[in-house]
């Protein structure tokens, strides 16, 4: 009998599902044995399920292909069978935080992709490297949900990871004021390019609710935990507005910030502040953590998608194009992989963390 914790995954057959199996494959603590999706994939093995769809550059596991799909509305049924969930559930938000508390009340300690319960007050939205102590508001959720060992732990949206972790390393300079555009990749829509061809040498100025996202959700992550009230407050003090564009590239989302600061860095200071930084997941040398998180590329023509967005294995940030601005005080362009740091990895990541604190543990 394995010692591995047991995974189950949510919404299995989609993009991001499908990106937790292929990450999980072989991971040294967790081990996928329940896949469930919608009603119309259930019953079916795993590989009959998802058909022509697998849209992962890695052959589809031979451990997950039999899996019989599981319907992912049968709660109880599906939770007897795990240690704890990812959820990558396509559904309505509402849907969405019904069913990830309902897996919590079944004491499933759920790790979501989803942007349902991003803010909800008490549930942690987590980069592990940036907020790691947000997990301590996990303990009045439990309370609010009146569970042992279950609760819903989030990750933030993938357009913030090519940037907020960045900002977050400059901190000590107090950045205030921060204008970001994201180009951002066809995978982040679930797609690739056989699924929308008229992405083809096109731009799309435009990704619904994107852009309040890549605004709001660093000052959450930036927040602290309230532990009179038990819950996250947000971080006051620094402003972003965004842009965000779908543009046409498969995995890879760049970003290009200005910033401003109340103290005055030289280039030397920033570089040094960011290419430093690390975290909770290095200093505990958990599994999926990138042992440099940050990399900065002295080419003026870096960072590249096709060059780095794989950057220790899809799980660190690039930086490059660092200078001086005549308008902000500093710029620069980010990139970071969408559906591996910035999805899946990410969320792989946050229960490596929970698991190493002790929050997510056998049933």
């Amino acid at each position: 009998m394995s010692d591995k914790l047991k995974v189950g995954i949510l919404g299995a057959t989609g993009m991001v599902g499908q990106r937790f199996i292929s990450l999980l494959e072989n991971h040294p603590w967790f081990e996928v044995v329940t896949v469930a999706a919608s009603p119309r994939s259930a019953g079916k093995t795993y590989e009959e399920a998802v058909g022509d769809r697998w849209k992962m550059d890695t052959p589809m596991p031979e451990a997950v292909k039999k899996l019989v799909v599981y319907n992912v509305n049968e709660v109880e049924k599906v939770a007897a069978t795990v240690d704890f969930v990812f959820s990558a559930v396509d559904m309505t938000k509402d849907e969405i935080k019904a069913i990830e508390e309902a897996y919590a009340k079944t004491e499933t300690p759920v790790v979501s992709n989803n942007s349902a319960h991003r803010w909800t007050p008490d549930v942690p939205m987590m980069v592990p490297e940036i907020n790691a102590d947000h997990a301590e508001v996990i303990e009045f959720q439990k309370k609010r949900l009146g569970t042992e060992r279950g609760f819903v732990a989030v990750k933030p949206n993938c357009s913030i990871q090519s940037y907020a972790p960045v900002l977050t390393a400059w901190m000590p300079f107090e950045p205030y004021e921060v204008i970001v555009s994201t180009y951002q990749a066809i995978s982040g829509a679930g797609k690739t390019f056989k699924d929308w061809p008229e992405m083809l040498g096109n731009i799309i100025p435009y990704i619904g609710g994107e852009e309040e996202k890549s605004e709001k959700e660093p000052l959450r992550i930036w927040g602290k935990v309230d532990k009179e009230n038990g819950v996250i407050v947000p971080a006051e003090g620094i402003t972003i507005t965004s842009q965000c564009i779908r543009v046409p590239v498969l995995n890879g989302h760049t970003a290009t910030v200005f910033v401003k600061f109340r103290k005055n860095p030289t280039k030397e200071q920033l570089i040094e502040a960011m290419t430093s930084f690390k975290g909770a997941p290095q200093e505990l040398g958990l599994p999926s953590a990138p042992k440099q998180f940050i990399q900065y590329l002295e080419e003026d023509n870096r960072p590249q998608v096709a060059l780095d967005v794989d950057f220790e294995k899809g799980m660190g940030i690039s930086v490059g194009r660092l200078r001086e601005d005549s308008v902000y005080d500093w710029k620069f362009v980010g990139l970071s992989h969408n559906t591996v740091r910035g999805a899946a990895g990410g969320a792989v990541l946050c229960a490596e963390l929970l698991k190493a604190k002790g929050y997510i543990t056998k049933k």
